[in-house]
């Protein structure tokens, strides 16, 4: 899926085997999909508070807690590098992401797209509900093969 939205941050979300392999990928021009990753191309869908938001959602805690979680938003390269940056996301969603049924994807679309960084850009329920099937495949790819979900974010 490419939810991508002119003038706005590249999100891409990907898998990677380890978080040395997932910093790797700035060294590749054009981010995982130019490194062969398995990647779900996206913009605007901020690794930290959007994702946050989405963790907090879809397991019923404060998004507060979700932010708190080892991995939440951890920004893995060097700030004085970038951007673009790598970072990290959380098992926790990766396990609800790789767990949730399709009904329980679009049921979580709603109160995802309403938070207040999505209506920002103005992306709809369908929009959202088609992100959150991505984000799901992708989890479930990367659980089945022992790898983790990470961010690359640049401009």
């Amino acid at each position: 899926m490419d939810a991508r939205i002119v003038g706005m941050p590249l999100c891409d979300y990907f898998s990677a085997a380890d978080d040395q392999a997932a910093v790797a990928v700035l060294q590749t021009p054009g981010g995982p999909g130019q490194a062969e990753l398995d990647v779900v191309f996206l913009k605007n869908i901020d690794p930290v508070v959007a994702i946050a938001q989405l963790e907090a959602i879809m397991t019923g805690c404060s998004c507060e807690e979700a932010s708190e979680r080892p991995r939440s938003g951890q920004l893995l390269s060097e700030p004085e590098d970038g951007p673009p940056f790598v970072v990290s996301l959380t098992d926790t969603l990766i396990d609800a992401l790789v767990t949730a049924t399709q009904e329980d994807l679009v049921r979580f679309a709603e109160p995802w797209s309403m938070t207040d960084e999505l209506r920002q850009i103005g992306i709809s329920v369908e929009v959202t509900a088609g992100v959150l099937k991505s984000l799901a495949g992708l989890a479930q790819r990367a659980q089945a093969s022992g790898q983790r979900l990470y961010c690359w974010w640049a401009l």
